[in-house]
């Protein structure tokens, strides 16, 4: 028989199994990360010295930072699922995972957080040919192996040193099968009932409704961390190391530096058949907690299961994704807490800790009244939970004003709507625009206008949806831009308000978009700069307006991939006016020439301007920061270098 018949069939059953993996991976990286930073210790008055909490609260922040990545991840996955036609994978099995379960390199356990600890995590996001070993004691079983040769019909786990390349054979996978029956009947599903910017501010929620999206999307989850082809600035590996060898630091120091609690390795609330590898949680008040802290995630888990189940259009939806992340919001105390409890008499050497018990199922539940009645319910019954947790806690009393106010806003909610009332016929539909795509680019040639639009530029502003909605389709798979829906006046004026100008047009009539008549750099708070002006970026032509990553962590530089939003960004878009005179001209080309691992190098009549519009200073020549780091921004003050800021571009 030849060799190629062996081969393992490209199918949406196989493809659909690899991604039901992706998401038990991402799911189990987060809890992993949760339970390390759960454990840290909380400032000098848990026993660190001031320069100790310093550090000990910046490695919070980045940990539960990386956690909310893999969140971001985790709804990647589940868009893509949802694009194929499935329904996203929320289970996952219980801690600690059996060898193999996984692919043999990755050893997933619930572990305080300690030198070992934070060595796992450098090796668990290590890239592509790094030699970084395992932290001690996570060393996995050799040889295993989870392929099976000559299978065609049944799915069989994939075999892959590094996440990075396990996406890497998916994202090879699905061009295939997209060759073999066509994108559109590859990409099937219903992108209304996917999560997008308007429910929940992550990267990871862009609808996929093509091969190019969903691309996208597994590219961004391989350059954030996992087994990135090459050390990325910012990457979960980047932000592991800087944790280690500041802890190395610090221990050098001070040998007796303990940053954490103590917690359980693998707790379980009940005794284990087989007790190796697991800690028993006995104690009654640590119990309550972690019963509490379980039950929480749980539900928020059966929520987002619900989301997907929903339609954009369905107010439940937005209802249910708030709830969700509340409900995270409250078991962060709890898991707190659960580690600051002894574990009790059969582990007197360990503290207790939330065990993320899953679920037996997570399938939504039918939609409507019995669905809202269903999280009612189980939502009082948590916040009456809460009231019996020690409130003399803060961290309890924390959880259950978090818990009551879910309770409230479910109670209030507008009753679920009933079913669609039939409206009056609409108005024939427009003719189907013509539509050509290349390289992120597409043209959508209408009667009187042609739409031009750079995916790879989108930050999602959504003023296009907004105020031209017949023409803009939010969550819409093919043609998801109408030209001729939209009066051509309104049309062209909703177009000039995108800030990226992922979006242009071309008139028929040959009244085309305008150069400025003031070249504006515009300082959006916490966020990217919003230029308008006749731009060259890099030497090429680049339209008359543009968003300018100037945080530092865009993965598409120069331009702002909303990065700022996932590393928590802060820079005012209000620094103080300075004194310089007024432009005597004040249009004309403005060219951005960005400096290799430096700043924006600004040629040409500019005035930068505040967020509300105010003027801040006027130039003709100037470098402006985009490590994130200057303590003069918008302007460089030389420290890119400082920090080895690395623009890739």
């Amino acid at each position: 028989m030849p060799q190629d018949s062996l081969a393992p069939a490209v199918s949406r059953e196989k493809i659909m199994h690899a991604f039901y993996e992706a998401a038990e991976i991402e799911h189990c990286l987060m809890c992993t990360y949760l339970y390390a930073g759960f454990s840290l210790r909380d400032g000098e008055g848990e026993g660190l010295t001031a320069e100790e909490a310093e550090a000990v609260a910046r490695w919070r922040r980045a940990i539960l930072g990386v956690a909310i990545d893999e969140m971001s991840h985790l709804v990647a996955v589940w868009n893509i699922t949802a694009a194929l036609g499935g329904a996203p994978h929320l289970g996952r099995a219980n801690f600690p995972l059996d060898p193999g379960y996984l692919p043999a390199g990755l050893v997933v356990r619930l572990a305080p957080f300690d030198e070992a600890v934070i060595q796992h995590f450098v090796y668990l996001e290590r890239p592509e040919g790094s030699d970084e070993p395992d932290g001690p004691g996570f060393e996995s079983p050799a040889n295993l192996t989870r392929a099976i040769p000559g299978l065609r019909l049944t799915p069989t786990g994939y075999d892959y040193c590094t996440v990075g390349e396990f996406y890497g054979e998916i994202s090879g996978n699905l061009r295939q099968f997209v060759d073999q029956i066509g994108e559109a009947a590859v990409f099937c599903g219903d992108p209304a009932l996917q999560l997008s910017p308007a429910e929940i501010r992550l990267v990871g929620a862009r609808p996929v409704i093509h091969l190019e999206s969903a691309l996208a999307a597994i590219e961004t989850i391989i350059i954030e961390g996992e087994g990135a082809p090459a050390d990325r600035d910012n990457s979960h590996f980047q932000r592991f190391s800087a944790i280690r060898e500041e802890y190395k630091a610090l221990k050098a120091k001070n040998p007796d530096f303990s940053p954490a609690y103590p917690a359980a390795v693998n707790p379980v609330l009940r005794r284990p058949p087989q007790p190796e590898g697991r800690v028993w949680i006995e104690d009654t008040d640590a119990v309550a907690t972690i019963d509490l802290a379980n039950a929480a995630y749980a539900l928020m888990l059966r929520l987002l299961a619900e989301v997907y189940a929903l339609p954009s259009s369905d107010d439940d939806k937005l209802l249910y994704v708030g709830t969700a992340v509340g409900l995270m919001q409250a078991l962060t105390p709890l898991a707190e807490r659960a580690a600051r409890l002894p574990a009790g008499p059969s582990n007197p050497h360990c503290h207790a800790g939330v065990s993320f018990t899953a679920l037996r199922d997570t399938a939504s539940l039918p939609p409507g009244a019995s669905a809202r009645r269903y999280f009612l319910e189980r939502m009082e019954e948590l916040g009456t939970a809460a009231d019996a947790i020690d409130q003399a806690d803060p961290r309890g009393q924390r959880a259950a004003k978090v818990l009551h106010d879910l309770v409230g806003r479910l109670r209030n909610a507008p009753a679920p709507q009933a079913a669609a009332v039939v409206a009056s016929p609409a108005a024939p539909a427009p003719a189907a625009p013509s539509v050509k795509a290349s390289d992120g680019l597409e043209t959508i040639v209408g009667h009187d206008v042609t739409v031009l639009f750079n995916e790879k530029r989108c930050i999602h502003a959504r003023f296009c949806v907004t105020q031209a909605p017949a023409t803009f389709l939010a969550n819409m798979a093919g043609a998801w831009v109408q030209p001729d829906a939209t009066e051509t006046e309104l049309l062209c004026g909703t177009i000039r308000q995108c800030p990226s100008g992922a979006l242009s047009y071309q008139r028929k009539d040959g009244h085309d978009e305008a150069p400025p008549p003031v070249n504006l750099l515009s300082l959006r708070e916490n966020g990217p700069y919003a230029v308008r002006a006749s731009l060259s970026i890099d030497g090429e032509q680049a339209g008359f307006r543009a968003t300018l990553c100037r945080c530092g962590a865009s993965a598409n530089k120069p331009f702002c991939d909303n990065s700022h939003l996932r590393i928590g960004f802060a820079a005012t878009g209000e620094p103080a006016s300075e004194d310089t005179p007024a432009l005597a001209v004040r249009d004309g080309p403005l060219s951005v020439m960005p400096q290799t691992d430096g700043p924006l190098q600004i040629q040409g009549n500019l005035e930068i301007t505040s967020g509300t519009g105010r003027r801040v200073s006027c130039v003709r020549s100037t470098r402006l920061c985009r490590c994130g780091g200057s303590a003069n921004k918008p302007f460089c003050d030389g420290t890119h270098a400082r920090i080895g800021f690395r623009s890739s571009n």
